[in-house]
């Protein structure tokens, strides 16, 4: 007497639009293409020629150059998000957490395509206004929204002090990047900050949030 076994039957193909690979090709394409030519002047042919994939395959994808533009939004936005979550789980107190926040915050400004993507985002800004409100919403898929919740953590455990730490985290990344993201955004960052210069912003502005938030002694900047 022969045992007959059913094995379970593994789908070779994902449904139409949801394998993430092809769909990550496709977003890498578009990246390529709206950081060279720009949103108004990219078309949907030019992102199924760097892509390589159809035009119908990237259809099933996205419905249009808006909707693909969006999502390459928010996938690089949700990707900077959780290095930052990582990097502040790691971190062993406040002014580590801090700090190496700042400085992932400041790597992103200066050394990353960050900038150009905001200054595409910014010239459809009339355009999809509701694209700019998810960019910079109050999100868990935000920066700003992670170092909130850092920054809780820490008044729970009685190290910061702050009735408000929404504004407690916007002050922060405003002290910590606000001289470099404006030099970068109007184009006035001719050389790139040495590691020295990034040191001396943000220990100062360490320095001036804990001054305001911390419940520990005060010290001035250095």
């Amino acid at each position: 007497m022969t045992t007959e076994f059913a094995y379970p039957v593994v789908p070779s193909r994902f449904p139409a639009g949801e394998d993430p690979v092809k769909r990550g090709q496709i977003l890498d394409g578009a990246k390529q293409v709206f950081m060279k030519m720009g949103f108004d002047a990219a078309s949907m042919n030019d992102v199924t020629r760097e892509a390589g994939v159809s035009k119908g395959t990237i259809y099933v994808y996205f419905q249009s150059k808006e909707d693909l533009f969006a999502a390459l939004i928010e996938r690089e936005k949700g990707l900077f998000t959780e290095a930052l979550r990582d990097i502040l789980a790691d971190s062993h107190d406040i002014e580590e957490g801090l700090r190496r926040f700042a400085h992932a915050f400041v790597h992103q400004i200066i050394e990353t395509d960050m900038i150009p993507a905001m200054r595409t985002l910014l010239g459809v800004v009339d355009r999809m206004p509701g694209l700019c409100r998810r960019f910079l919403s109050n999100a868990p898929s935000n920066a700003r929204s992670v170092l909130e919740a850092f920054i809780r953590q820490q008044v729970d455990k009685g190290v910061l002090k702050t009735e408000d730490p929404d504004l407690a985290a916007r002050q922060f990344i405003d002290l910590a990047t606000g001289t470099f993201f404006k030099q970068r955004l109007f184009g006035e960052m001719i050389e790139t900050p040495t590691r020295e210069d990034r040191d001396r912003v943000i220990d100062s502005a360490v320095s001036v949030f804990l001054c305001a938030y911390g419940t520990g002694s005060c010290s001035k900047p250095r």
